[in-house]
Formats: C-alpha cells, structure tokens, sequence
C-alpha cells in the first residue's frame, strides 16, 4: 500500500473528499482546526511560552530561595589596633636596625641591648620574669589573633537581603542594637497597662523588662509578647533573636 493511499474506517462514516492534507494558506500562516482549536503549531507555542514562563518562575523562586546566602556579620577596619602595632614595630625595629648598624660602623652597641643579650644568656627558662615575659607575649599574640580571625562590631545586626529586586546581591544593611532597643521600647510603651520598659538587645536574645501599673500581669505579657514580635519581624534581620519579657510590679513608696 503506497504512502497516499486511503484506508476505509470502520463505521458509517464515508471518505473524505480527497485522500491528501488539505494544503496550507498562501500566506505561510497555520490554518485552524474545524472544531476551532488552535492547530499544532499554535499550541506548541503556547506550551513553550507556559513552560518558559514556569522555569522564570521557578528560577526567581530558587533566586530568592536557595540562591541566597544568609547575611554575614560586618567586619571592623581595626584601625586603632593596627596602626598602633605599625608604629610600635616601626619604632621597634627602627631602633634595633639603627644600633646595628652602629656596631657595624665601629661603635659600641647601647647599654639596653647589651643588658637585653646579658639577661637572656644567663636567666634560666624557669626563672619568673622569663614566665612574666613569655605570658605578655602569649597574650598580646593571642589578643592580636583574635582581631584577625573575628568580624568585630557587635553593635551591628545584619538584616536580611531584599528578595525579588534585580541586581541586589551585593547590598547589604545593618541596624544598631541601640536603634533597635529604642525603636522596641518606643512601641513597648504604647501598650495598655506599661508604666516603663527597659530592652536590651544582643546578637541572640531580646530581654525586656517592664513594669505594670494596671491590669493582669499575664495580660500585658502577652500584649507585650505580641508586640515586640511584630517589631522584631518588620525590623526584618538576618537572626531574630529570642525573644523574653517580665513583667512585674513597680514597688510601692
């Protein structure tokens, strides 16, 4: 049976009018089917543009999402400590170059580098300001060490990233914790039944404290509960901290 043969269907139905397809329009566009539905080209356009609109979709969300690192802590410049280390090892190795080269020139060495060289040829290891000495040392490299390796200013909370805002990757915003203690006691204040209210904010927790004049105590805690953990959400940082309220009464004069 050749390609363009016509095969009899089972049923009642007779054969169509000509065994070919019917031949496209003239002007290359795709014609509809008889019933009105778009015909096949039409819809492998709409499957790609639904599908190309669900991968954006599902990219912005993975963006938003996943893609995201969570905001590190800020780092200090440290630059008290540093120049402070730069202009005592500039001094330091300053003058130890300069004595050098005056023993080299012909002169006698200074008195404080021949008692230096003295002390530590004859003092033994276990003698107590070798000890002295050695746990200075320890502790200024220590202390130097820690600068290096840890971010530094504490009074900064990082926030979060804004989603959904192209080329956004690279900004980055912080909140002081005294900015944010304020802005926790000011809303604090506005409960019913708060006559003063200490916050203090750390990295991780939130402790406030305040003290009623009416109503129940458990009443404005759990106002008070409420309400900071809506400030604390629209403040939107990186860590919420834990939050903790007490609530008692103020003493009586």
């Amino acid at each position: 049976m050749s390609a363009n043969t016509w095969r009899q269907p089972t049923g009642d139905s007779g054969p169509p009018s000509d065994s070919g397809p019917p031949a496209p329009p003239a002007d290359g566009s795709t014609a509809p089917s008889a019933d009105g539905s778009p015909g096949p080209d039409e819809k492998t356009g709409a499957d790609m543009t639904a599908a190309g609109d669900g991968a954006v979709a599902d990219g912005t969300a993975a963006g938003d999402g996943a893609g995201r690192r969570p905001p590190r802590r800020f780092w200090s410049t440290r630059r008290l400590p540093a120049a402070l280390v730069a202009l005592v090892s500039a001094a330091a190795v300053g003058l130890l170059l300069y004595d050098v080269v005056a023993v080299r020139a012909g002169r006698t060495a200074m008195s404080w580098r021949r008692r230096l060289a003295d002390e530590l040829a004859t003092r033994p290891l276990d003698d107590t300001w070798m000890i002295v000495g050695a746990a200075v040392a320890m502790a200024l490299g220590l202390w130097l060490f820690l600068l290096a390796v840890t971010p530094g200013l504490r009074r900064l909370l990082p926030m979060r990233r804004p989603t959904g805002i192209p080329r956004t990757e690279e900004i980055r915003a912080g909140l002081d914790r005294r900015a944010a203690a304020l802005i926790l006691r000011d809303r604090a204040m506005r409960v019913a039944g708060v006559r003063s209210v200490q916050v203090a904010v750390g990295r991780r927790k939130v402790k406030a404290r305040a003290r009623a004049h009416f109503r129940e105590l458990g009443e404005v805690r759990r106002d008070l509960e409420a309400t900071l953990g809506e400030t604390m959400t629209s403040l939107r940082l990186a860590r919420r901290p834990v939050l903790t309220v007490r609530v008692r009464r103020p003493k009586k004069d």
